[in-house]
């Protein structure tokens, strides 16, 4: 692969993630008053958290362990950072006992 195809690539990746960041700062300027689209906007976090879960682990012990752990912290009111903590401990301590 040559340097040229290489730079084109780069630039559409930064293009790309760059639009996804600008577009909704731009084409959205007042409150947003639906309640679906606020309480989609309020899970979004999470279902990425669960999703690294999901993907990232190398066991399935593991990633049933810390995606019970993430379930049970953010139905019993923990925070995101919370959440996303011990979810990545208890996956981490399960790959440690499991490999």
């Amino acid at each position: 692969m040559n340097s040229i195809k290489i730079y084109l690539y780069i630039f559409v990746m930064a293009a790309v993630t760059y639009l996804i960041r600008v577009l909704p700062l731009t084409l959205i300027r007042k409150k947003i008053e639906n309640q679906f689209i606020k309480s989609f906007l309020h899970y979004v976090p999470y279902v990425t958290l669960a999703v690294m879960i999901l993907d990232a682990t190398g066991s399935t012990w593991s990633t049933l362990i810390g995606f019970i752990v993430a379930l049970l912290l953010s139905y019993f009111g923990g925070n995101l950072f919370q959440v996303a903590i011990f979810a990545c401990l208890s996956v981490f301590i399960v790959e440690l006992f499991v490999y």
